[in-house]
């Protein structure tokens, strides 16, 4: 059976991976229509469909109207859903790269710090409100959600000299951060201008620690104070 690169083998059986690439390829597709180009059965399509549209990877679409639609019942067409087009191989790393480096070849480090800044103060002014009247350890626990809400790969860590850190164990933009470590001084500039305290990351997924800490330290700062972009030490900002 033909069927596109990229989905996960081990997850999905031959034919689930060959009626999505069909559904891929043609936009939607009825039941009948997969069942003839996969020279299976109507039924056995029909459950693999089934299963799809409930796991969220398809979505049902009715046709009615028409000359040949008169008759009998409203044909269903089904189309992948956001979920299911993500299955496909995707180049946005890439592309924020390439964005990266064309606002820096354009306007220069300088020009790159001032893009960095606005995207810092839109952060900051997204979660400042969560965070009015909650002491620091309540804030860093809030900031748990700061990618994702109830974000499990997220914790917060105390250590023995009972310093604050806030651990992510899954990076959402890590192919770009490797690739250009500005991205990770973002982050930076937003947990110090919310929390009210210097932050620094004393774990890097580049360096191989498999996560990334954030810790939290005694020096306050303000909300007020400039971002200011500052490559880590060891990393190069291209």
């Amino acid at each position: 059976m033909d069927h596109p690169p990229g989905l996960p083998a081990t997850e999905m059986s031959e034919m689930r991976r060959a009626i999505l690439g069909l559904v891929k390829r043609r936009g939607s597709a009825a039941i009948a229509e997969l069942a003839g180009e996969l020279q299976v059965s109507y039924e056995a399509v029909r459950q693999q469909i089934t299963q799809l549209h409930r796991e969220g990877w398809l979505q049902k679409r009715v046709e009615r109207g028409g000359e040949r639609r008169r008759v009998g019942r409203p044909q269903g067409r089904f189309r992948l859903t956001a979920a299911g087009d993500h299955l496909f191989p995707k180049h946005y790393d890439m592309l924020s790269v390439e964005l990266l480096d064309a606002v820096a070849a354009r306007s220069g480090e300088t020009g790159l710090r001032e893009v960095l800044g606005e995207l810092a103060d839109a952060r900051v002014k997204e979660w400042k409100p969560r965070l009015q009247g909650l002491d620091l350890e309540e804030r860093v626990e809030r900031l748990r959600g700061i990618y994702l809400e109830d974000d499990p790969f997220v914790s917060v860590e105390r250590a023995e000299n009972g310093a604050l850190r806030l651990v992510e164990r899954n990076c959402p933009f890590l192919n770009v951060a490797a690739e250009r470590p500005a991205v990770c001084s973002l982050t930076v500039a937003v947990l110090s201008r919310l929390l009210g305290r210097r932050v620094v990351r004393d774990e890097r997924f580049q360096d191989g620690d498999g996560r990334c800490a954030f810790r939290i330290l005694e020096e306050r700062c303000t909300d007020a104070d400039p971002f200011r972009f500052e490559t880590e030490r060891g990393h190069a900002s291209h």
